[in-house]
Formats: C-alpha cells, sequence, structure tokens
C-alpha cells in the first residue's frame, strides 16, 4: 500500500533530496499505544490532508472517542504552557538521565510497551521493525530506513517518570494562539496562556516566516529524541523526527505562517513519512533476531556507539 509514496514524493519536487542528502497506566488512565490508536481514526488510511474539512465529520469522530483519551486531551492542552515547554526542555536536554546505544534505548523502551497491556499489544521493538521494514521495501535511503526504526524512542520519557501528556498527543507551537485546528480545541482554556495578551495573536512572540526552529513547541517525545540525535542525521530525517506528532501542521495545513522556505521544503519529508508511521504497524509477527544484524549495521552506520539520553 506505500508503493505510491515514491512517485508522490518526486511530484513534489523530492528526487532533488534523495540526490542530496509512562508511568504504567492505571484506572482509567490512557495506555501509551491509545493515542496513535485514535490517531487511526482521526485520520484512517487513504485520508489526505484534511484543510477543509467538514466541521460535522469532526463532530462525529469525537463522539466517538473513548473518556481516557479525551481526559488526556483536556490535561495536555491545559498543562502544555510556553514555560512548561521551555523549563522540561532545559532539563531533559542535558542529556543526563542515561547512556545506552540505540538498541540498549530499544529494549529500554520495552519495558513500558510489555507492562501497558502484555495480552494484547505485541512488544514495541517488533512494531518498530514492521514501520522500518515497509520504508526499506519501499526502496528509501539508509537514513530513512533508520528513522522508521528509532521515531519513538523518545518515549522512554515515559521509563523517566514523565506524565503520558507530557510524552505524546499532537504537538503544536506555544507562545502564540492555539489553531483551531488543534483536536480538542476547546480544552485550552483551562491553559494559562490561553488569555495572556502576549499569546493570543496568530504570530504572539514570534515573526511571521521566522522558522520552526525559533518556535517553542509542546514539550514530548518528539522535541526530546531530537535533541538525542541531532548531531548524526541528515535534515530531512529530523524534520521527521522532531515535527511527525505536528499533525495541526502536516495533516491539517496549519502554522504555514511560523515557517519558512526551509521548514516548507523539509515538511514534504515529513508528509512523506506519515503513513509509514501511522499504517504500518499489525499483529503480524516480526523475526526480530533474523532482522538484528541488518539493523545493527544501520545503527552503527549512522549512531554508532553509546549516545546520551
Amino acid at each position: 500500500p506505500y508503493a505510491a509514496i515514491r512517485d508522490a514524493q518526486e511530484s513534489r519536487g523530492l528526487g532533488d533530496v534523495y540526490k542530496r542528502q509512562p508511568q504504567n497506566p492505571k484506572g482509567n488512565a490512557m495506555d501509551l499505544e491509545d493515542w496513535e490508536e485514535d490517531l487511526l481514526r482521526r485520520y484512517p488510511e487513504g485520508s489526505t490532508n484534511t484543510e477543509g474539512k467538514e466541521k460535522e465529520q469532526f463532530r462525529d469522530y469525537e463522539a466517538e472517542v473513548r473518556p481516557e483519551v479525551k481526559e488526556f486531551y483536556r490535561l495536555n492542552h491545559k498543562h502544555q504552557t510556553l514555560d512548561f515547554a521551555r523549563s522540561k526542555k532545559e532539563d531533559f536536554t542535558q542529556l543526563n538521565r542515561r547512556k545506552m546505544t540505540v538498541w540498549e534505548a530499544i529494549e529500554f523502551l520495552n519495558e513500558l510497551i510489555d507492562d501497558s497491556d502484555p495480552d494484547i499489544e505485541l512488544p514495541q521493538i517488533e512494531h518498530i521493525l514492521q514501520t522500518a521494514e515497509a520504508i526499506r521495501k519501499d526502496g528509501h535511503p539508509r537514513w530513512f530506513i533508520l528513522n522508521g526504526l528509532i521515531h519513538d524512542l523518545g518515549k522512554i520519557l515515559c521509563l523517566f517518570g514523565e506524565e503520558q501528556w507530557a510524552v505524546v498527543g499532537d504537538t503544536f507551537p506555544l507562545g502564540c494562539k492555539f489553531s483551531e485546528k488543534i483536536v480538542y480545541h476547546e480544552f485550552f482554556s483551562a491553559n494559562s496562556d490561553f488569555n495572556n495578551p502576549n499569546y493570543s495573536s496568530e504570530l504572539g512572540v514570534y515573526q511571521e516566516g521566522c522558522g520552526l526552529s525559533n518556535v517553542t513547541m509542546s514539550w514530548g517525545h518528539d522535541e526530546y529524541l531530537y535533541h538525542v540525535v541531532k548531531d548524526y542525521l541528515p535534515d530531512p530525517a529530523l524534520y521527521m523526527i522532531r515535527y511527525h506528532s505536528f499533525y495541526p501542521a502536516h495533516k491539517e495545513g496549519d502554522y504555514s505562517y511560523l515557517m519558512n522556505d526551509h521548514d516548507k521544503e523539509m515538511f514534504s519529508w515529513v508528509r512523506a513519512f506519515n503513513p509509514y508511521d501511522l499504517y504500518t504497524k499489525s499483529e503480524e509477527r516480526v523475526n526480530v533476531e533474523e532482522l538484528r544484524p541488518f539493523y545493527n549495521d544501520l545503527i552503527n552506520e549512522f549512531l554508532p556507539g553509546t549516545l546520551s539520553w
């Protein structure tokens, strides 16, 4: 189902870029995978960017959301403030929690997923290998395959004691008006930034076209992993990692006024990655030991040795 992605990339001018180069849930708490399942319901396979999507469709979607998922969004939208994100970024980008190889980080993440719902979910390593193998099958560059393997490793923040609403969820800019295209926008009324006059305009504290590298995003696994690997990978890979949860932009088409020309070019890669992120996971088992030599070589090519996390 992904064979057409390369053709779509070529049509968007990506050919030249190719050449260039939780805490364990308790009670009614949301499982870590629930957000991804919710994304699949919001953006079913075969859907395109949803600019202009009818409000009635969103109402139908929201009417069917499970209470624990809705509670997740309520907490996320209440607590993700500019000060909160800056504080978490300053803390976690010191990268002083742990020293691990990439494969050790994958095994560490497995501890979280296995505890979450071991009778239903496959180990996380099999899900990320499914994503990486789909990318590999379609003949993408080796760094693109690696991204399929590592893009969710930032979720180890849950194992460092972070709440799930501060690890997963759609990401969005802070310090400016919250886009109405962010799911459950109404929950932002409880956010202390919502009525701050400095943040109430479309641009807020930013300048038009300032570039996303100058924008503070809501804190989560995307931003964290970006800082772990930013010195090692090419720019398209880093954009995929840093912005793959930025659904208000790459799916809903908003926030282009904050982007510079480079952001807009790189977001073609973010959109190219999104179908692999959403639609490649299944309950079909993966032979990890058979695939491990290939992925060990890939890791050693781009992210060798021990990294700081």
